[in-house]
């Protein structure tokens, strides 16, 4: 790097690529000591004396002149016996409740999100309690600067002394010094770890705005493109903690890339708080300066950085000439303007919270509005309800209904044939209902992945990454037995229906359930039937009498038979037509019964068949419910509690951003 002086000719012409630089991170910790090789001023003997400072002093003034570093300082000693002021928020400002916000949405998210994802949101939580622990009468601005741009000369300006060094070597500002205009700021030079030996006073009376600079705290900051890593460090830890930077730049310089896109593009939320000042203007002859302070302000606004014109809030851009002079008068009285205002270090922590919620917003903000409608929960019920095969169980129980009404009120010959039939394949019907095939099994636990997924994804839609991850991890968690429950839950609500079940639980009816369960669990597929299962469904008021008249047609056929056999072999007299038409009655009216009771069962047994699939439908989505549903619901509920937590952390933002 040319090694030039911090104003006057000699300095490296035309702009700087605009290469892209990364985003300054978090500031590195500070080391014990911030001073650097070449920065501390050797003591002559008799007493202290860095050859800027003391050249103030008078033998008069002697006894007052400013204590050495070995000893405390007046600022240390005050801050000793006065309590640092800590309420330099003011009452009623929207900092407090968003800090409160923001501390509480770090809280809820620990449990979902990366510890990188909230890593910034805790440094400006620790930040803010730091700062709001410290003076509320001082406020702190940093200059900072390239190399050869002047800071350190307006640096010295402002201070009315010879304070920062300036000079041919580069860089010439190895450690930030600061100059305090008041008392009390030493546990801020302390957060920021500037020694006692770079800690000075301005020269007393060196301009008529002293008074207005009462409580700043300046600091000259090492040059952000140094060419040493340290340099660059300390420049980085310093501008996260200060209250107010003020960016010195020079004709040449003035586009540099290291500049814009390393610090005035990431920091554009700290418009506010952000002076931004043109030196070196004595070099430019006639109207180039406001050319170049145009371009600025062009390349300002391309950062995204606010700009403090007409009264509106932003940036404060300006030209001056530290050297000559020229200008510095209007920084002096907007700085003191700006100090005297008292709200620099709540307006920068209002900017710090605003860059937090920018970085946190893609992990808080949804697209549209996720959730579990209705229409979503009754396609989960009717996924599941088919998985577990409801209509199939009711179609089941309605055919038993009928099959049921048949046996009771078929003529005995039919059912004597039936009896028969099943004596030679005993069991072979309930075998039947029991085994399904394996195919059938898989399919059905398929169903219920299947629908577990859907759901799943229905209600992550439009979530942010980690919640929407969240969202599923909750449903597949609750989908584990799944299947089994479905089976288990669904017997025991077809064995209450049927009356099976003693008390509230049912347990005698569901012993076989429980078994029956067991034997299908792994296929996760249908709870069986009542005839399956072993149970009969209840009868109605009318079937004993259609059970009477089926044994009066017996018995007229019975009657009507022996008559005519009495006849045939001579015991009664002859007359065949009466016991002919009494058996011809028992013969056509036991069919005529039966299907009449089976044409009056037709629509009992189509309501019974609807019962039992309404109750396992709803036993299968209460299962999916509890187990599904609602772990899902509650991450949802969590979402929008985060979600609230996070609009009221952006609610009062004084950026825009």
């Amino acid at each position: 790097m040319t090694a030039v002086t911090d104003e006057g000719p000699g300095q490296s012409g035309g702009r700087a690529p605009r290469a892209q630089a990364p985003a300054a991170g978090a500031a590195p910790e500070a080391s014990a000591s911030a001073g650097g090789p070449g920065t501390d001023r050797e003591r002559p003997p008799g007493g202290w004396d860095d050859g800027l400072i003391a050249r103030r002093a008078t033998p008069a003034t002697e006894e007052s002149a400013p204590a050495a570093p070995d000893e405390a300082p007046p600022e240390d000693q005050e801050d000793d016996v006065r309590p640092q002021v800590e309420a330099y928020v003011p009452s009623g400002s929207p900092l407090s409740p968003r800090l409160d916000a923001l501390r509480e949405l770090v809280g809820l998210s620990r449990a979902r999100l990366e510890r990188t994802d909230l890593a910034e949101a805790g440094r400006v939580l620790d930040e803010a309690a730091a700062r709001q622990r410290l003076s509320s009468r001082h406020t702190v601005v940093a200059i900072a600067g390239a190399s050869g741009s002047g800071k350190s000369t307006l640096f010295n300006s402002l201070a009315g002394a010879q304070i920062s060094e300036t000079g041919l070597r580069r860089p010439t500002t190895a450690s930030p010094l600061a100059c305090s205009w008041t008392d009390g700021a030493a546990g801020l030079l302390d957060r920021l770890a500037i020694p006692g030996r770079l800690r000075r006073r301005p020269q007393a009376g060196a301009t008529a705005s002293d008074e207005a600079l009462q409580g700043l705290v300046l600091v000259d900051l090492p040059d952000h493109d140094s060419a040493a890593r340290g340099h660059r460090d300390q420049v980085d830890r310093v501008l996260a903690l200060v209250d107010a930077v003020i960016w010195v730049v020079d004709p040449e310089k003035y586009a540099d890339a290291a500049l814009h896109e390393r610090y005035l593009r990431p920091l554009a939320g700290h418009a506010e708080v952000t002076f931004v000042v043109l030196n070196q203007i004595d070099r430019l002859p006639g109207e180039a300066a406001d050319l170049v302070l145009d371009d600025l302000r062009r390349l300002l606004d391309e950062d995204g950085m606010a700009l403090g014109e007409h009264g509106e809030p932003g940036a404060t851009v300006l030209s001056l000439s530290a050297l000559t002079g020229d200008g510095v008068g209007e920084l002096r009285e907007l700085l003191g303007r700006f100090v005297q205002d008292r709200t620099a270090a709540t307006r920068r922590l209002s900017a710090d919270v605003d860059a937090a919620a920018a970085r946190l917003r893609p992990v808080y903000v949804a697209e549209g509005r996720p959730g579990l409608g209705e229409r979503a929960r009754e396609e989960f019920a009717d996924r599941l309800a088919e998985a577990v095969g409801a209509a199939a169980a009711g179609q089941a129980a309605e055919r038993e209904w009928r099959r049921n009404a048949g046996r009771a009120c078929g003529t005995p010959w039919l059912r004597l044939w039936r009896w028969y039939e099943s004596t030679r394949q005993p069991g072979s019907l309930d075998r039947a209902a029991l085994d399904a095939p394996p195919e059938e099994r898989l399919t059905a636990r398929q169903r219920v992945e299947q629908a577990v997924r859907t759901v799943a994804d229905d209600a992550a839609d439009g979530l942010p990454g980690p919640w929407a991850q969240a969202v599923r991890e909750a449903a597949v968690h609750g989908a584990q037995g799944l299947p089994e429950a479905l089976d288990e839950l669904a017997g025991r609500s077809a064995a209450t229906a049927t009356g099976t079940g003693t008390g509230a639980g049912g347990t005698a009816g569901t012993a076989t359930d429980t078994a029956t369960g067991s034997r299908t669990g792994n296929r996760g597929s249908t709870a069986q039937p009542p005839a399956a299962r072993g149970t009969k469904p209840p009868r109605p008021a009318w079937w004993p009498a259609a059970v009477l008249a089926q044994v009066a047609m017996t018995l007229l056929q019975i009657f009507g038979g022996l008559w005519l056999a009495g006849q045939i072999i001579g015991v009664l007299e002859p007359g065949l037509l009466v016991p002919a038409l009494v058996m011809l009655a028992g013969i056509i009216g036991g069919p005529l019964v039966e299907w009449s009771c089976a044409a009056a069962a037709r629509g009992p047994a189509r309501r019974y068949g609807q019962e039992a699939e309404r109750r396992l439908r709803e036993a299968s989505a209460a299962c999916g419910r509890a187990r599904v549903l609602d772990p899902v619901s509650a991450e949802l509920v969590r979402y929008r509690e985060v979600r609230e937590r996070f609009v009221a952390v952006t609610e009062f933002s004084t950026t825009g951003r």
